[in-house]
Order: structure tokens, then sequence, then C-alpha cells
């Protein structure tokens, strides 16, 4: 039986409730990190594995947050308007699956592939953003900063946007061939994401 055919739960209905986000975010990162044990061989290559591929489900969740407003402003309808009424929400996804990233990332970094400090300034930023963007996402939050709340989360999504664009782009053209598929596809992919918001917006003015 189809999601939809089930009587009161249609596909939209389902993304519209709100714990639907945090339950695919959670579910997302600890299957990814579930198969990364499963499909690692040692430690150091299971801690390398859940650092990749916790970062991979957690992707998808950033774009329908990043996404969600441009695609009921280009597509009207019952599931694209599920989305932008739960877009904190997935918001909050994505940072409780990039909380299981960042887990798996420091074991990585810690206990077998140590990394100069200024090399992960640029992610230490975006993390902070994440967990800024995720505190602040309440009506309560948005009264009381007014317009510091907008200019947080505008520069917030794309300054995370960035982050991942910058990390699947030099995928794309690693020495290491092992990497230039995960790169090629979804660096390709956040600049679609981008080009279509920029063309929602010019075609809202």
């Amino acid at each position: 039986m189809r999601l939809s055919d089930r009587p009161g739960l249609s596909a939209a209905a389902w993304l519209d409730r709100r714990w639907t986000p945090l339950l695919i975010g959670l579910a997302a990162g600890l299957v990814a990190v579930g198969a990364a044990l499963l499909a690692g061989k040692g430690a150091p290559q299971e801690a390398l594995l859940a650092a990749r591929w916790t970062a991979r489900v957690a992707a998808p969740l950033f774009l329908v947050a990043y996404l969600a407003s441009t695609l009921w402003r280009l597509s009207p309808g019952a599931i694209t308007a599920a989305l932008l009424r739960r877009r904190r929400q997935w918001g909050l996804g994505f940072a409780l699956a990039h909380t299981i990233h960042l887990a798996a990332l420091l074991v990585n970094i810690i206990a077998f592939r140590p990394r100069p400090v200024a090399t992960l300034v640029g992610g230490a930023l975006a993390y902070a953003m994440i967990y800024l963007m995720a505190l602040t996402s309440n009506d309560a939050s948005q009264r009381l900063l007014g317009r510091g709340w907008t200019w947080l989360h505008r520069i917030g999504i794309h300054y995370i946007w960035l982050i991942f664009f910058i990390s699947y782009a030099s995928r794309a053209i690693h020495a290491d061939p092992a990497y230039h598929v995960e790169g090629r596809i979804l660096a390709p992919l956040f600049l679609v994401a981008l080009a279509l918001r920029l063309y929602a917006q010019r075609r809202r003015r």
C-alpha cells in the first residue's frame, strides 16, 4: 500500500507533520553510521565512512530547507505547501543529522586522521551558524531579533550552502578518483539549488 493510499495519511499530510523532518534527520544519520560500521574494515575505515556518509545524508535535508519557499513559488501544491510550512522543522532535521555527522567527524579526526586547526575553521563557523539558526528557529526569537533574525538566517543558510559547495567541488577534482562521483553529482546539484532560488526571487519582483 502506498502512503497516499492510506486513509487520512497522504504524502502531503505526512510531510506536514511536525516530527517528520526530525525523525527523517535522526533516522538518516543513524542509518548512515550503521551502514559505515557494517561496510568498514576496521575502526579507521569505519570512522572515515561514518563521517563521509553522514554528511551525504544530511545534504538533502539541507536542500529541502534551502528550497522550501522556492519550490512553493515555482510549483504551488499540497506537497510544496507542506514543505514550506515545515521549513523550520526541516532545518532542525538537518541540524540533527549534521550533529550526528559532527560526532562521526570528531571521532575520525581525533582518533585516526588529525588535521591542522586552520583547515577546520570554515566548518566550525558553519556549525556555529547551524546551531544559531536552530536555536532561533521559533517565533519568540523572530520577534525578539526583528530584522536581525532575517539577516542571521539569510547569511547563515547561504554560508552553509557555500561550505557544502566548496566541499563537493573540491571532491570533483580531488587527486583520489574515489571522490569524483560524489563531487561531480553534488556540486552541480547545489549550483542548481542556488540558481532555482535566484530565479524564484527574480520572478517574485
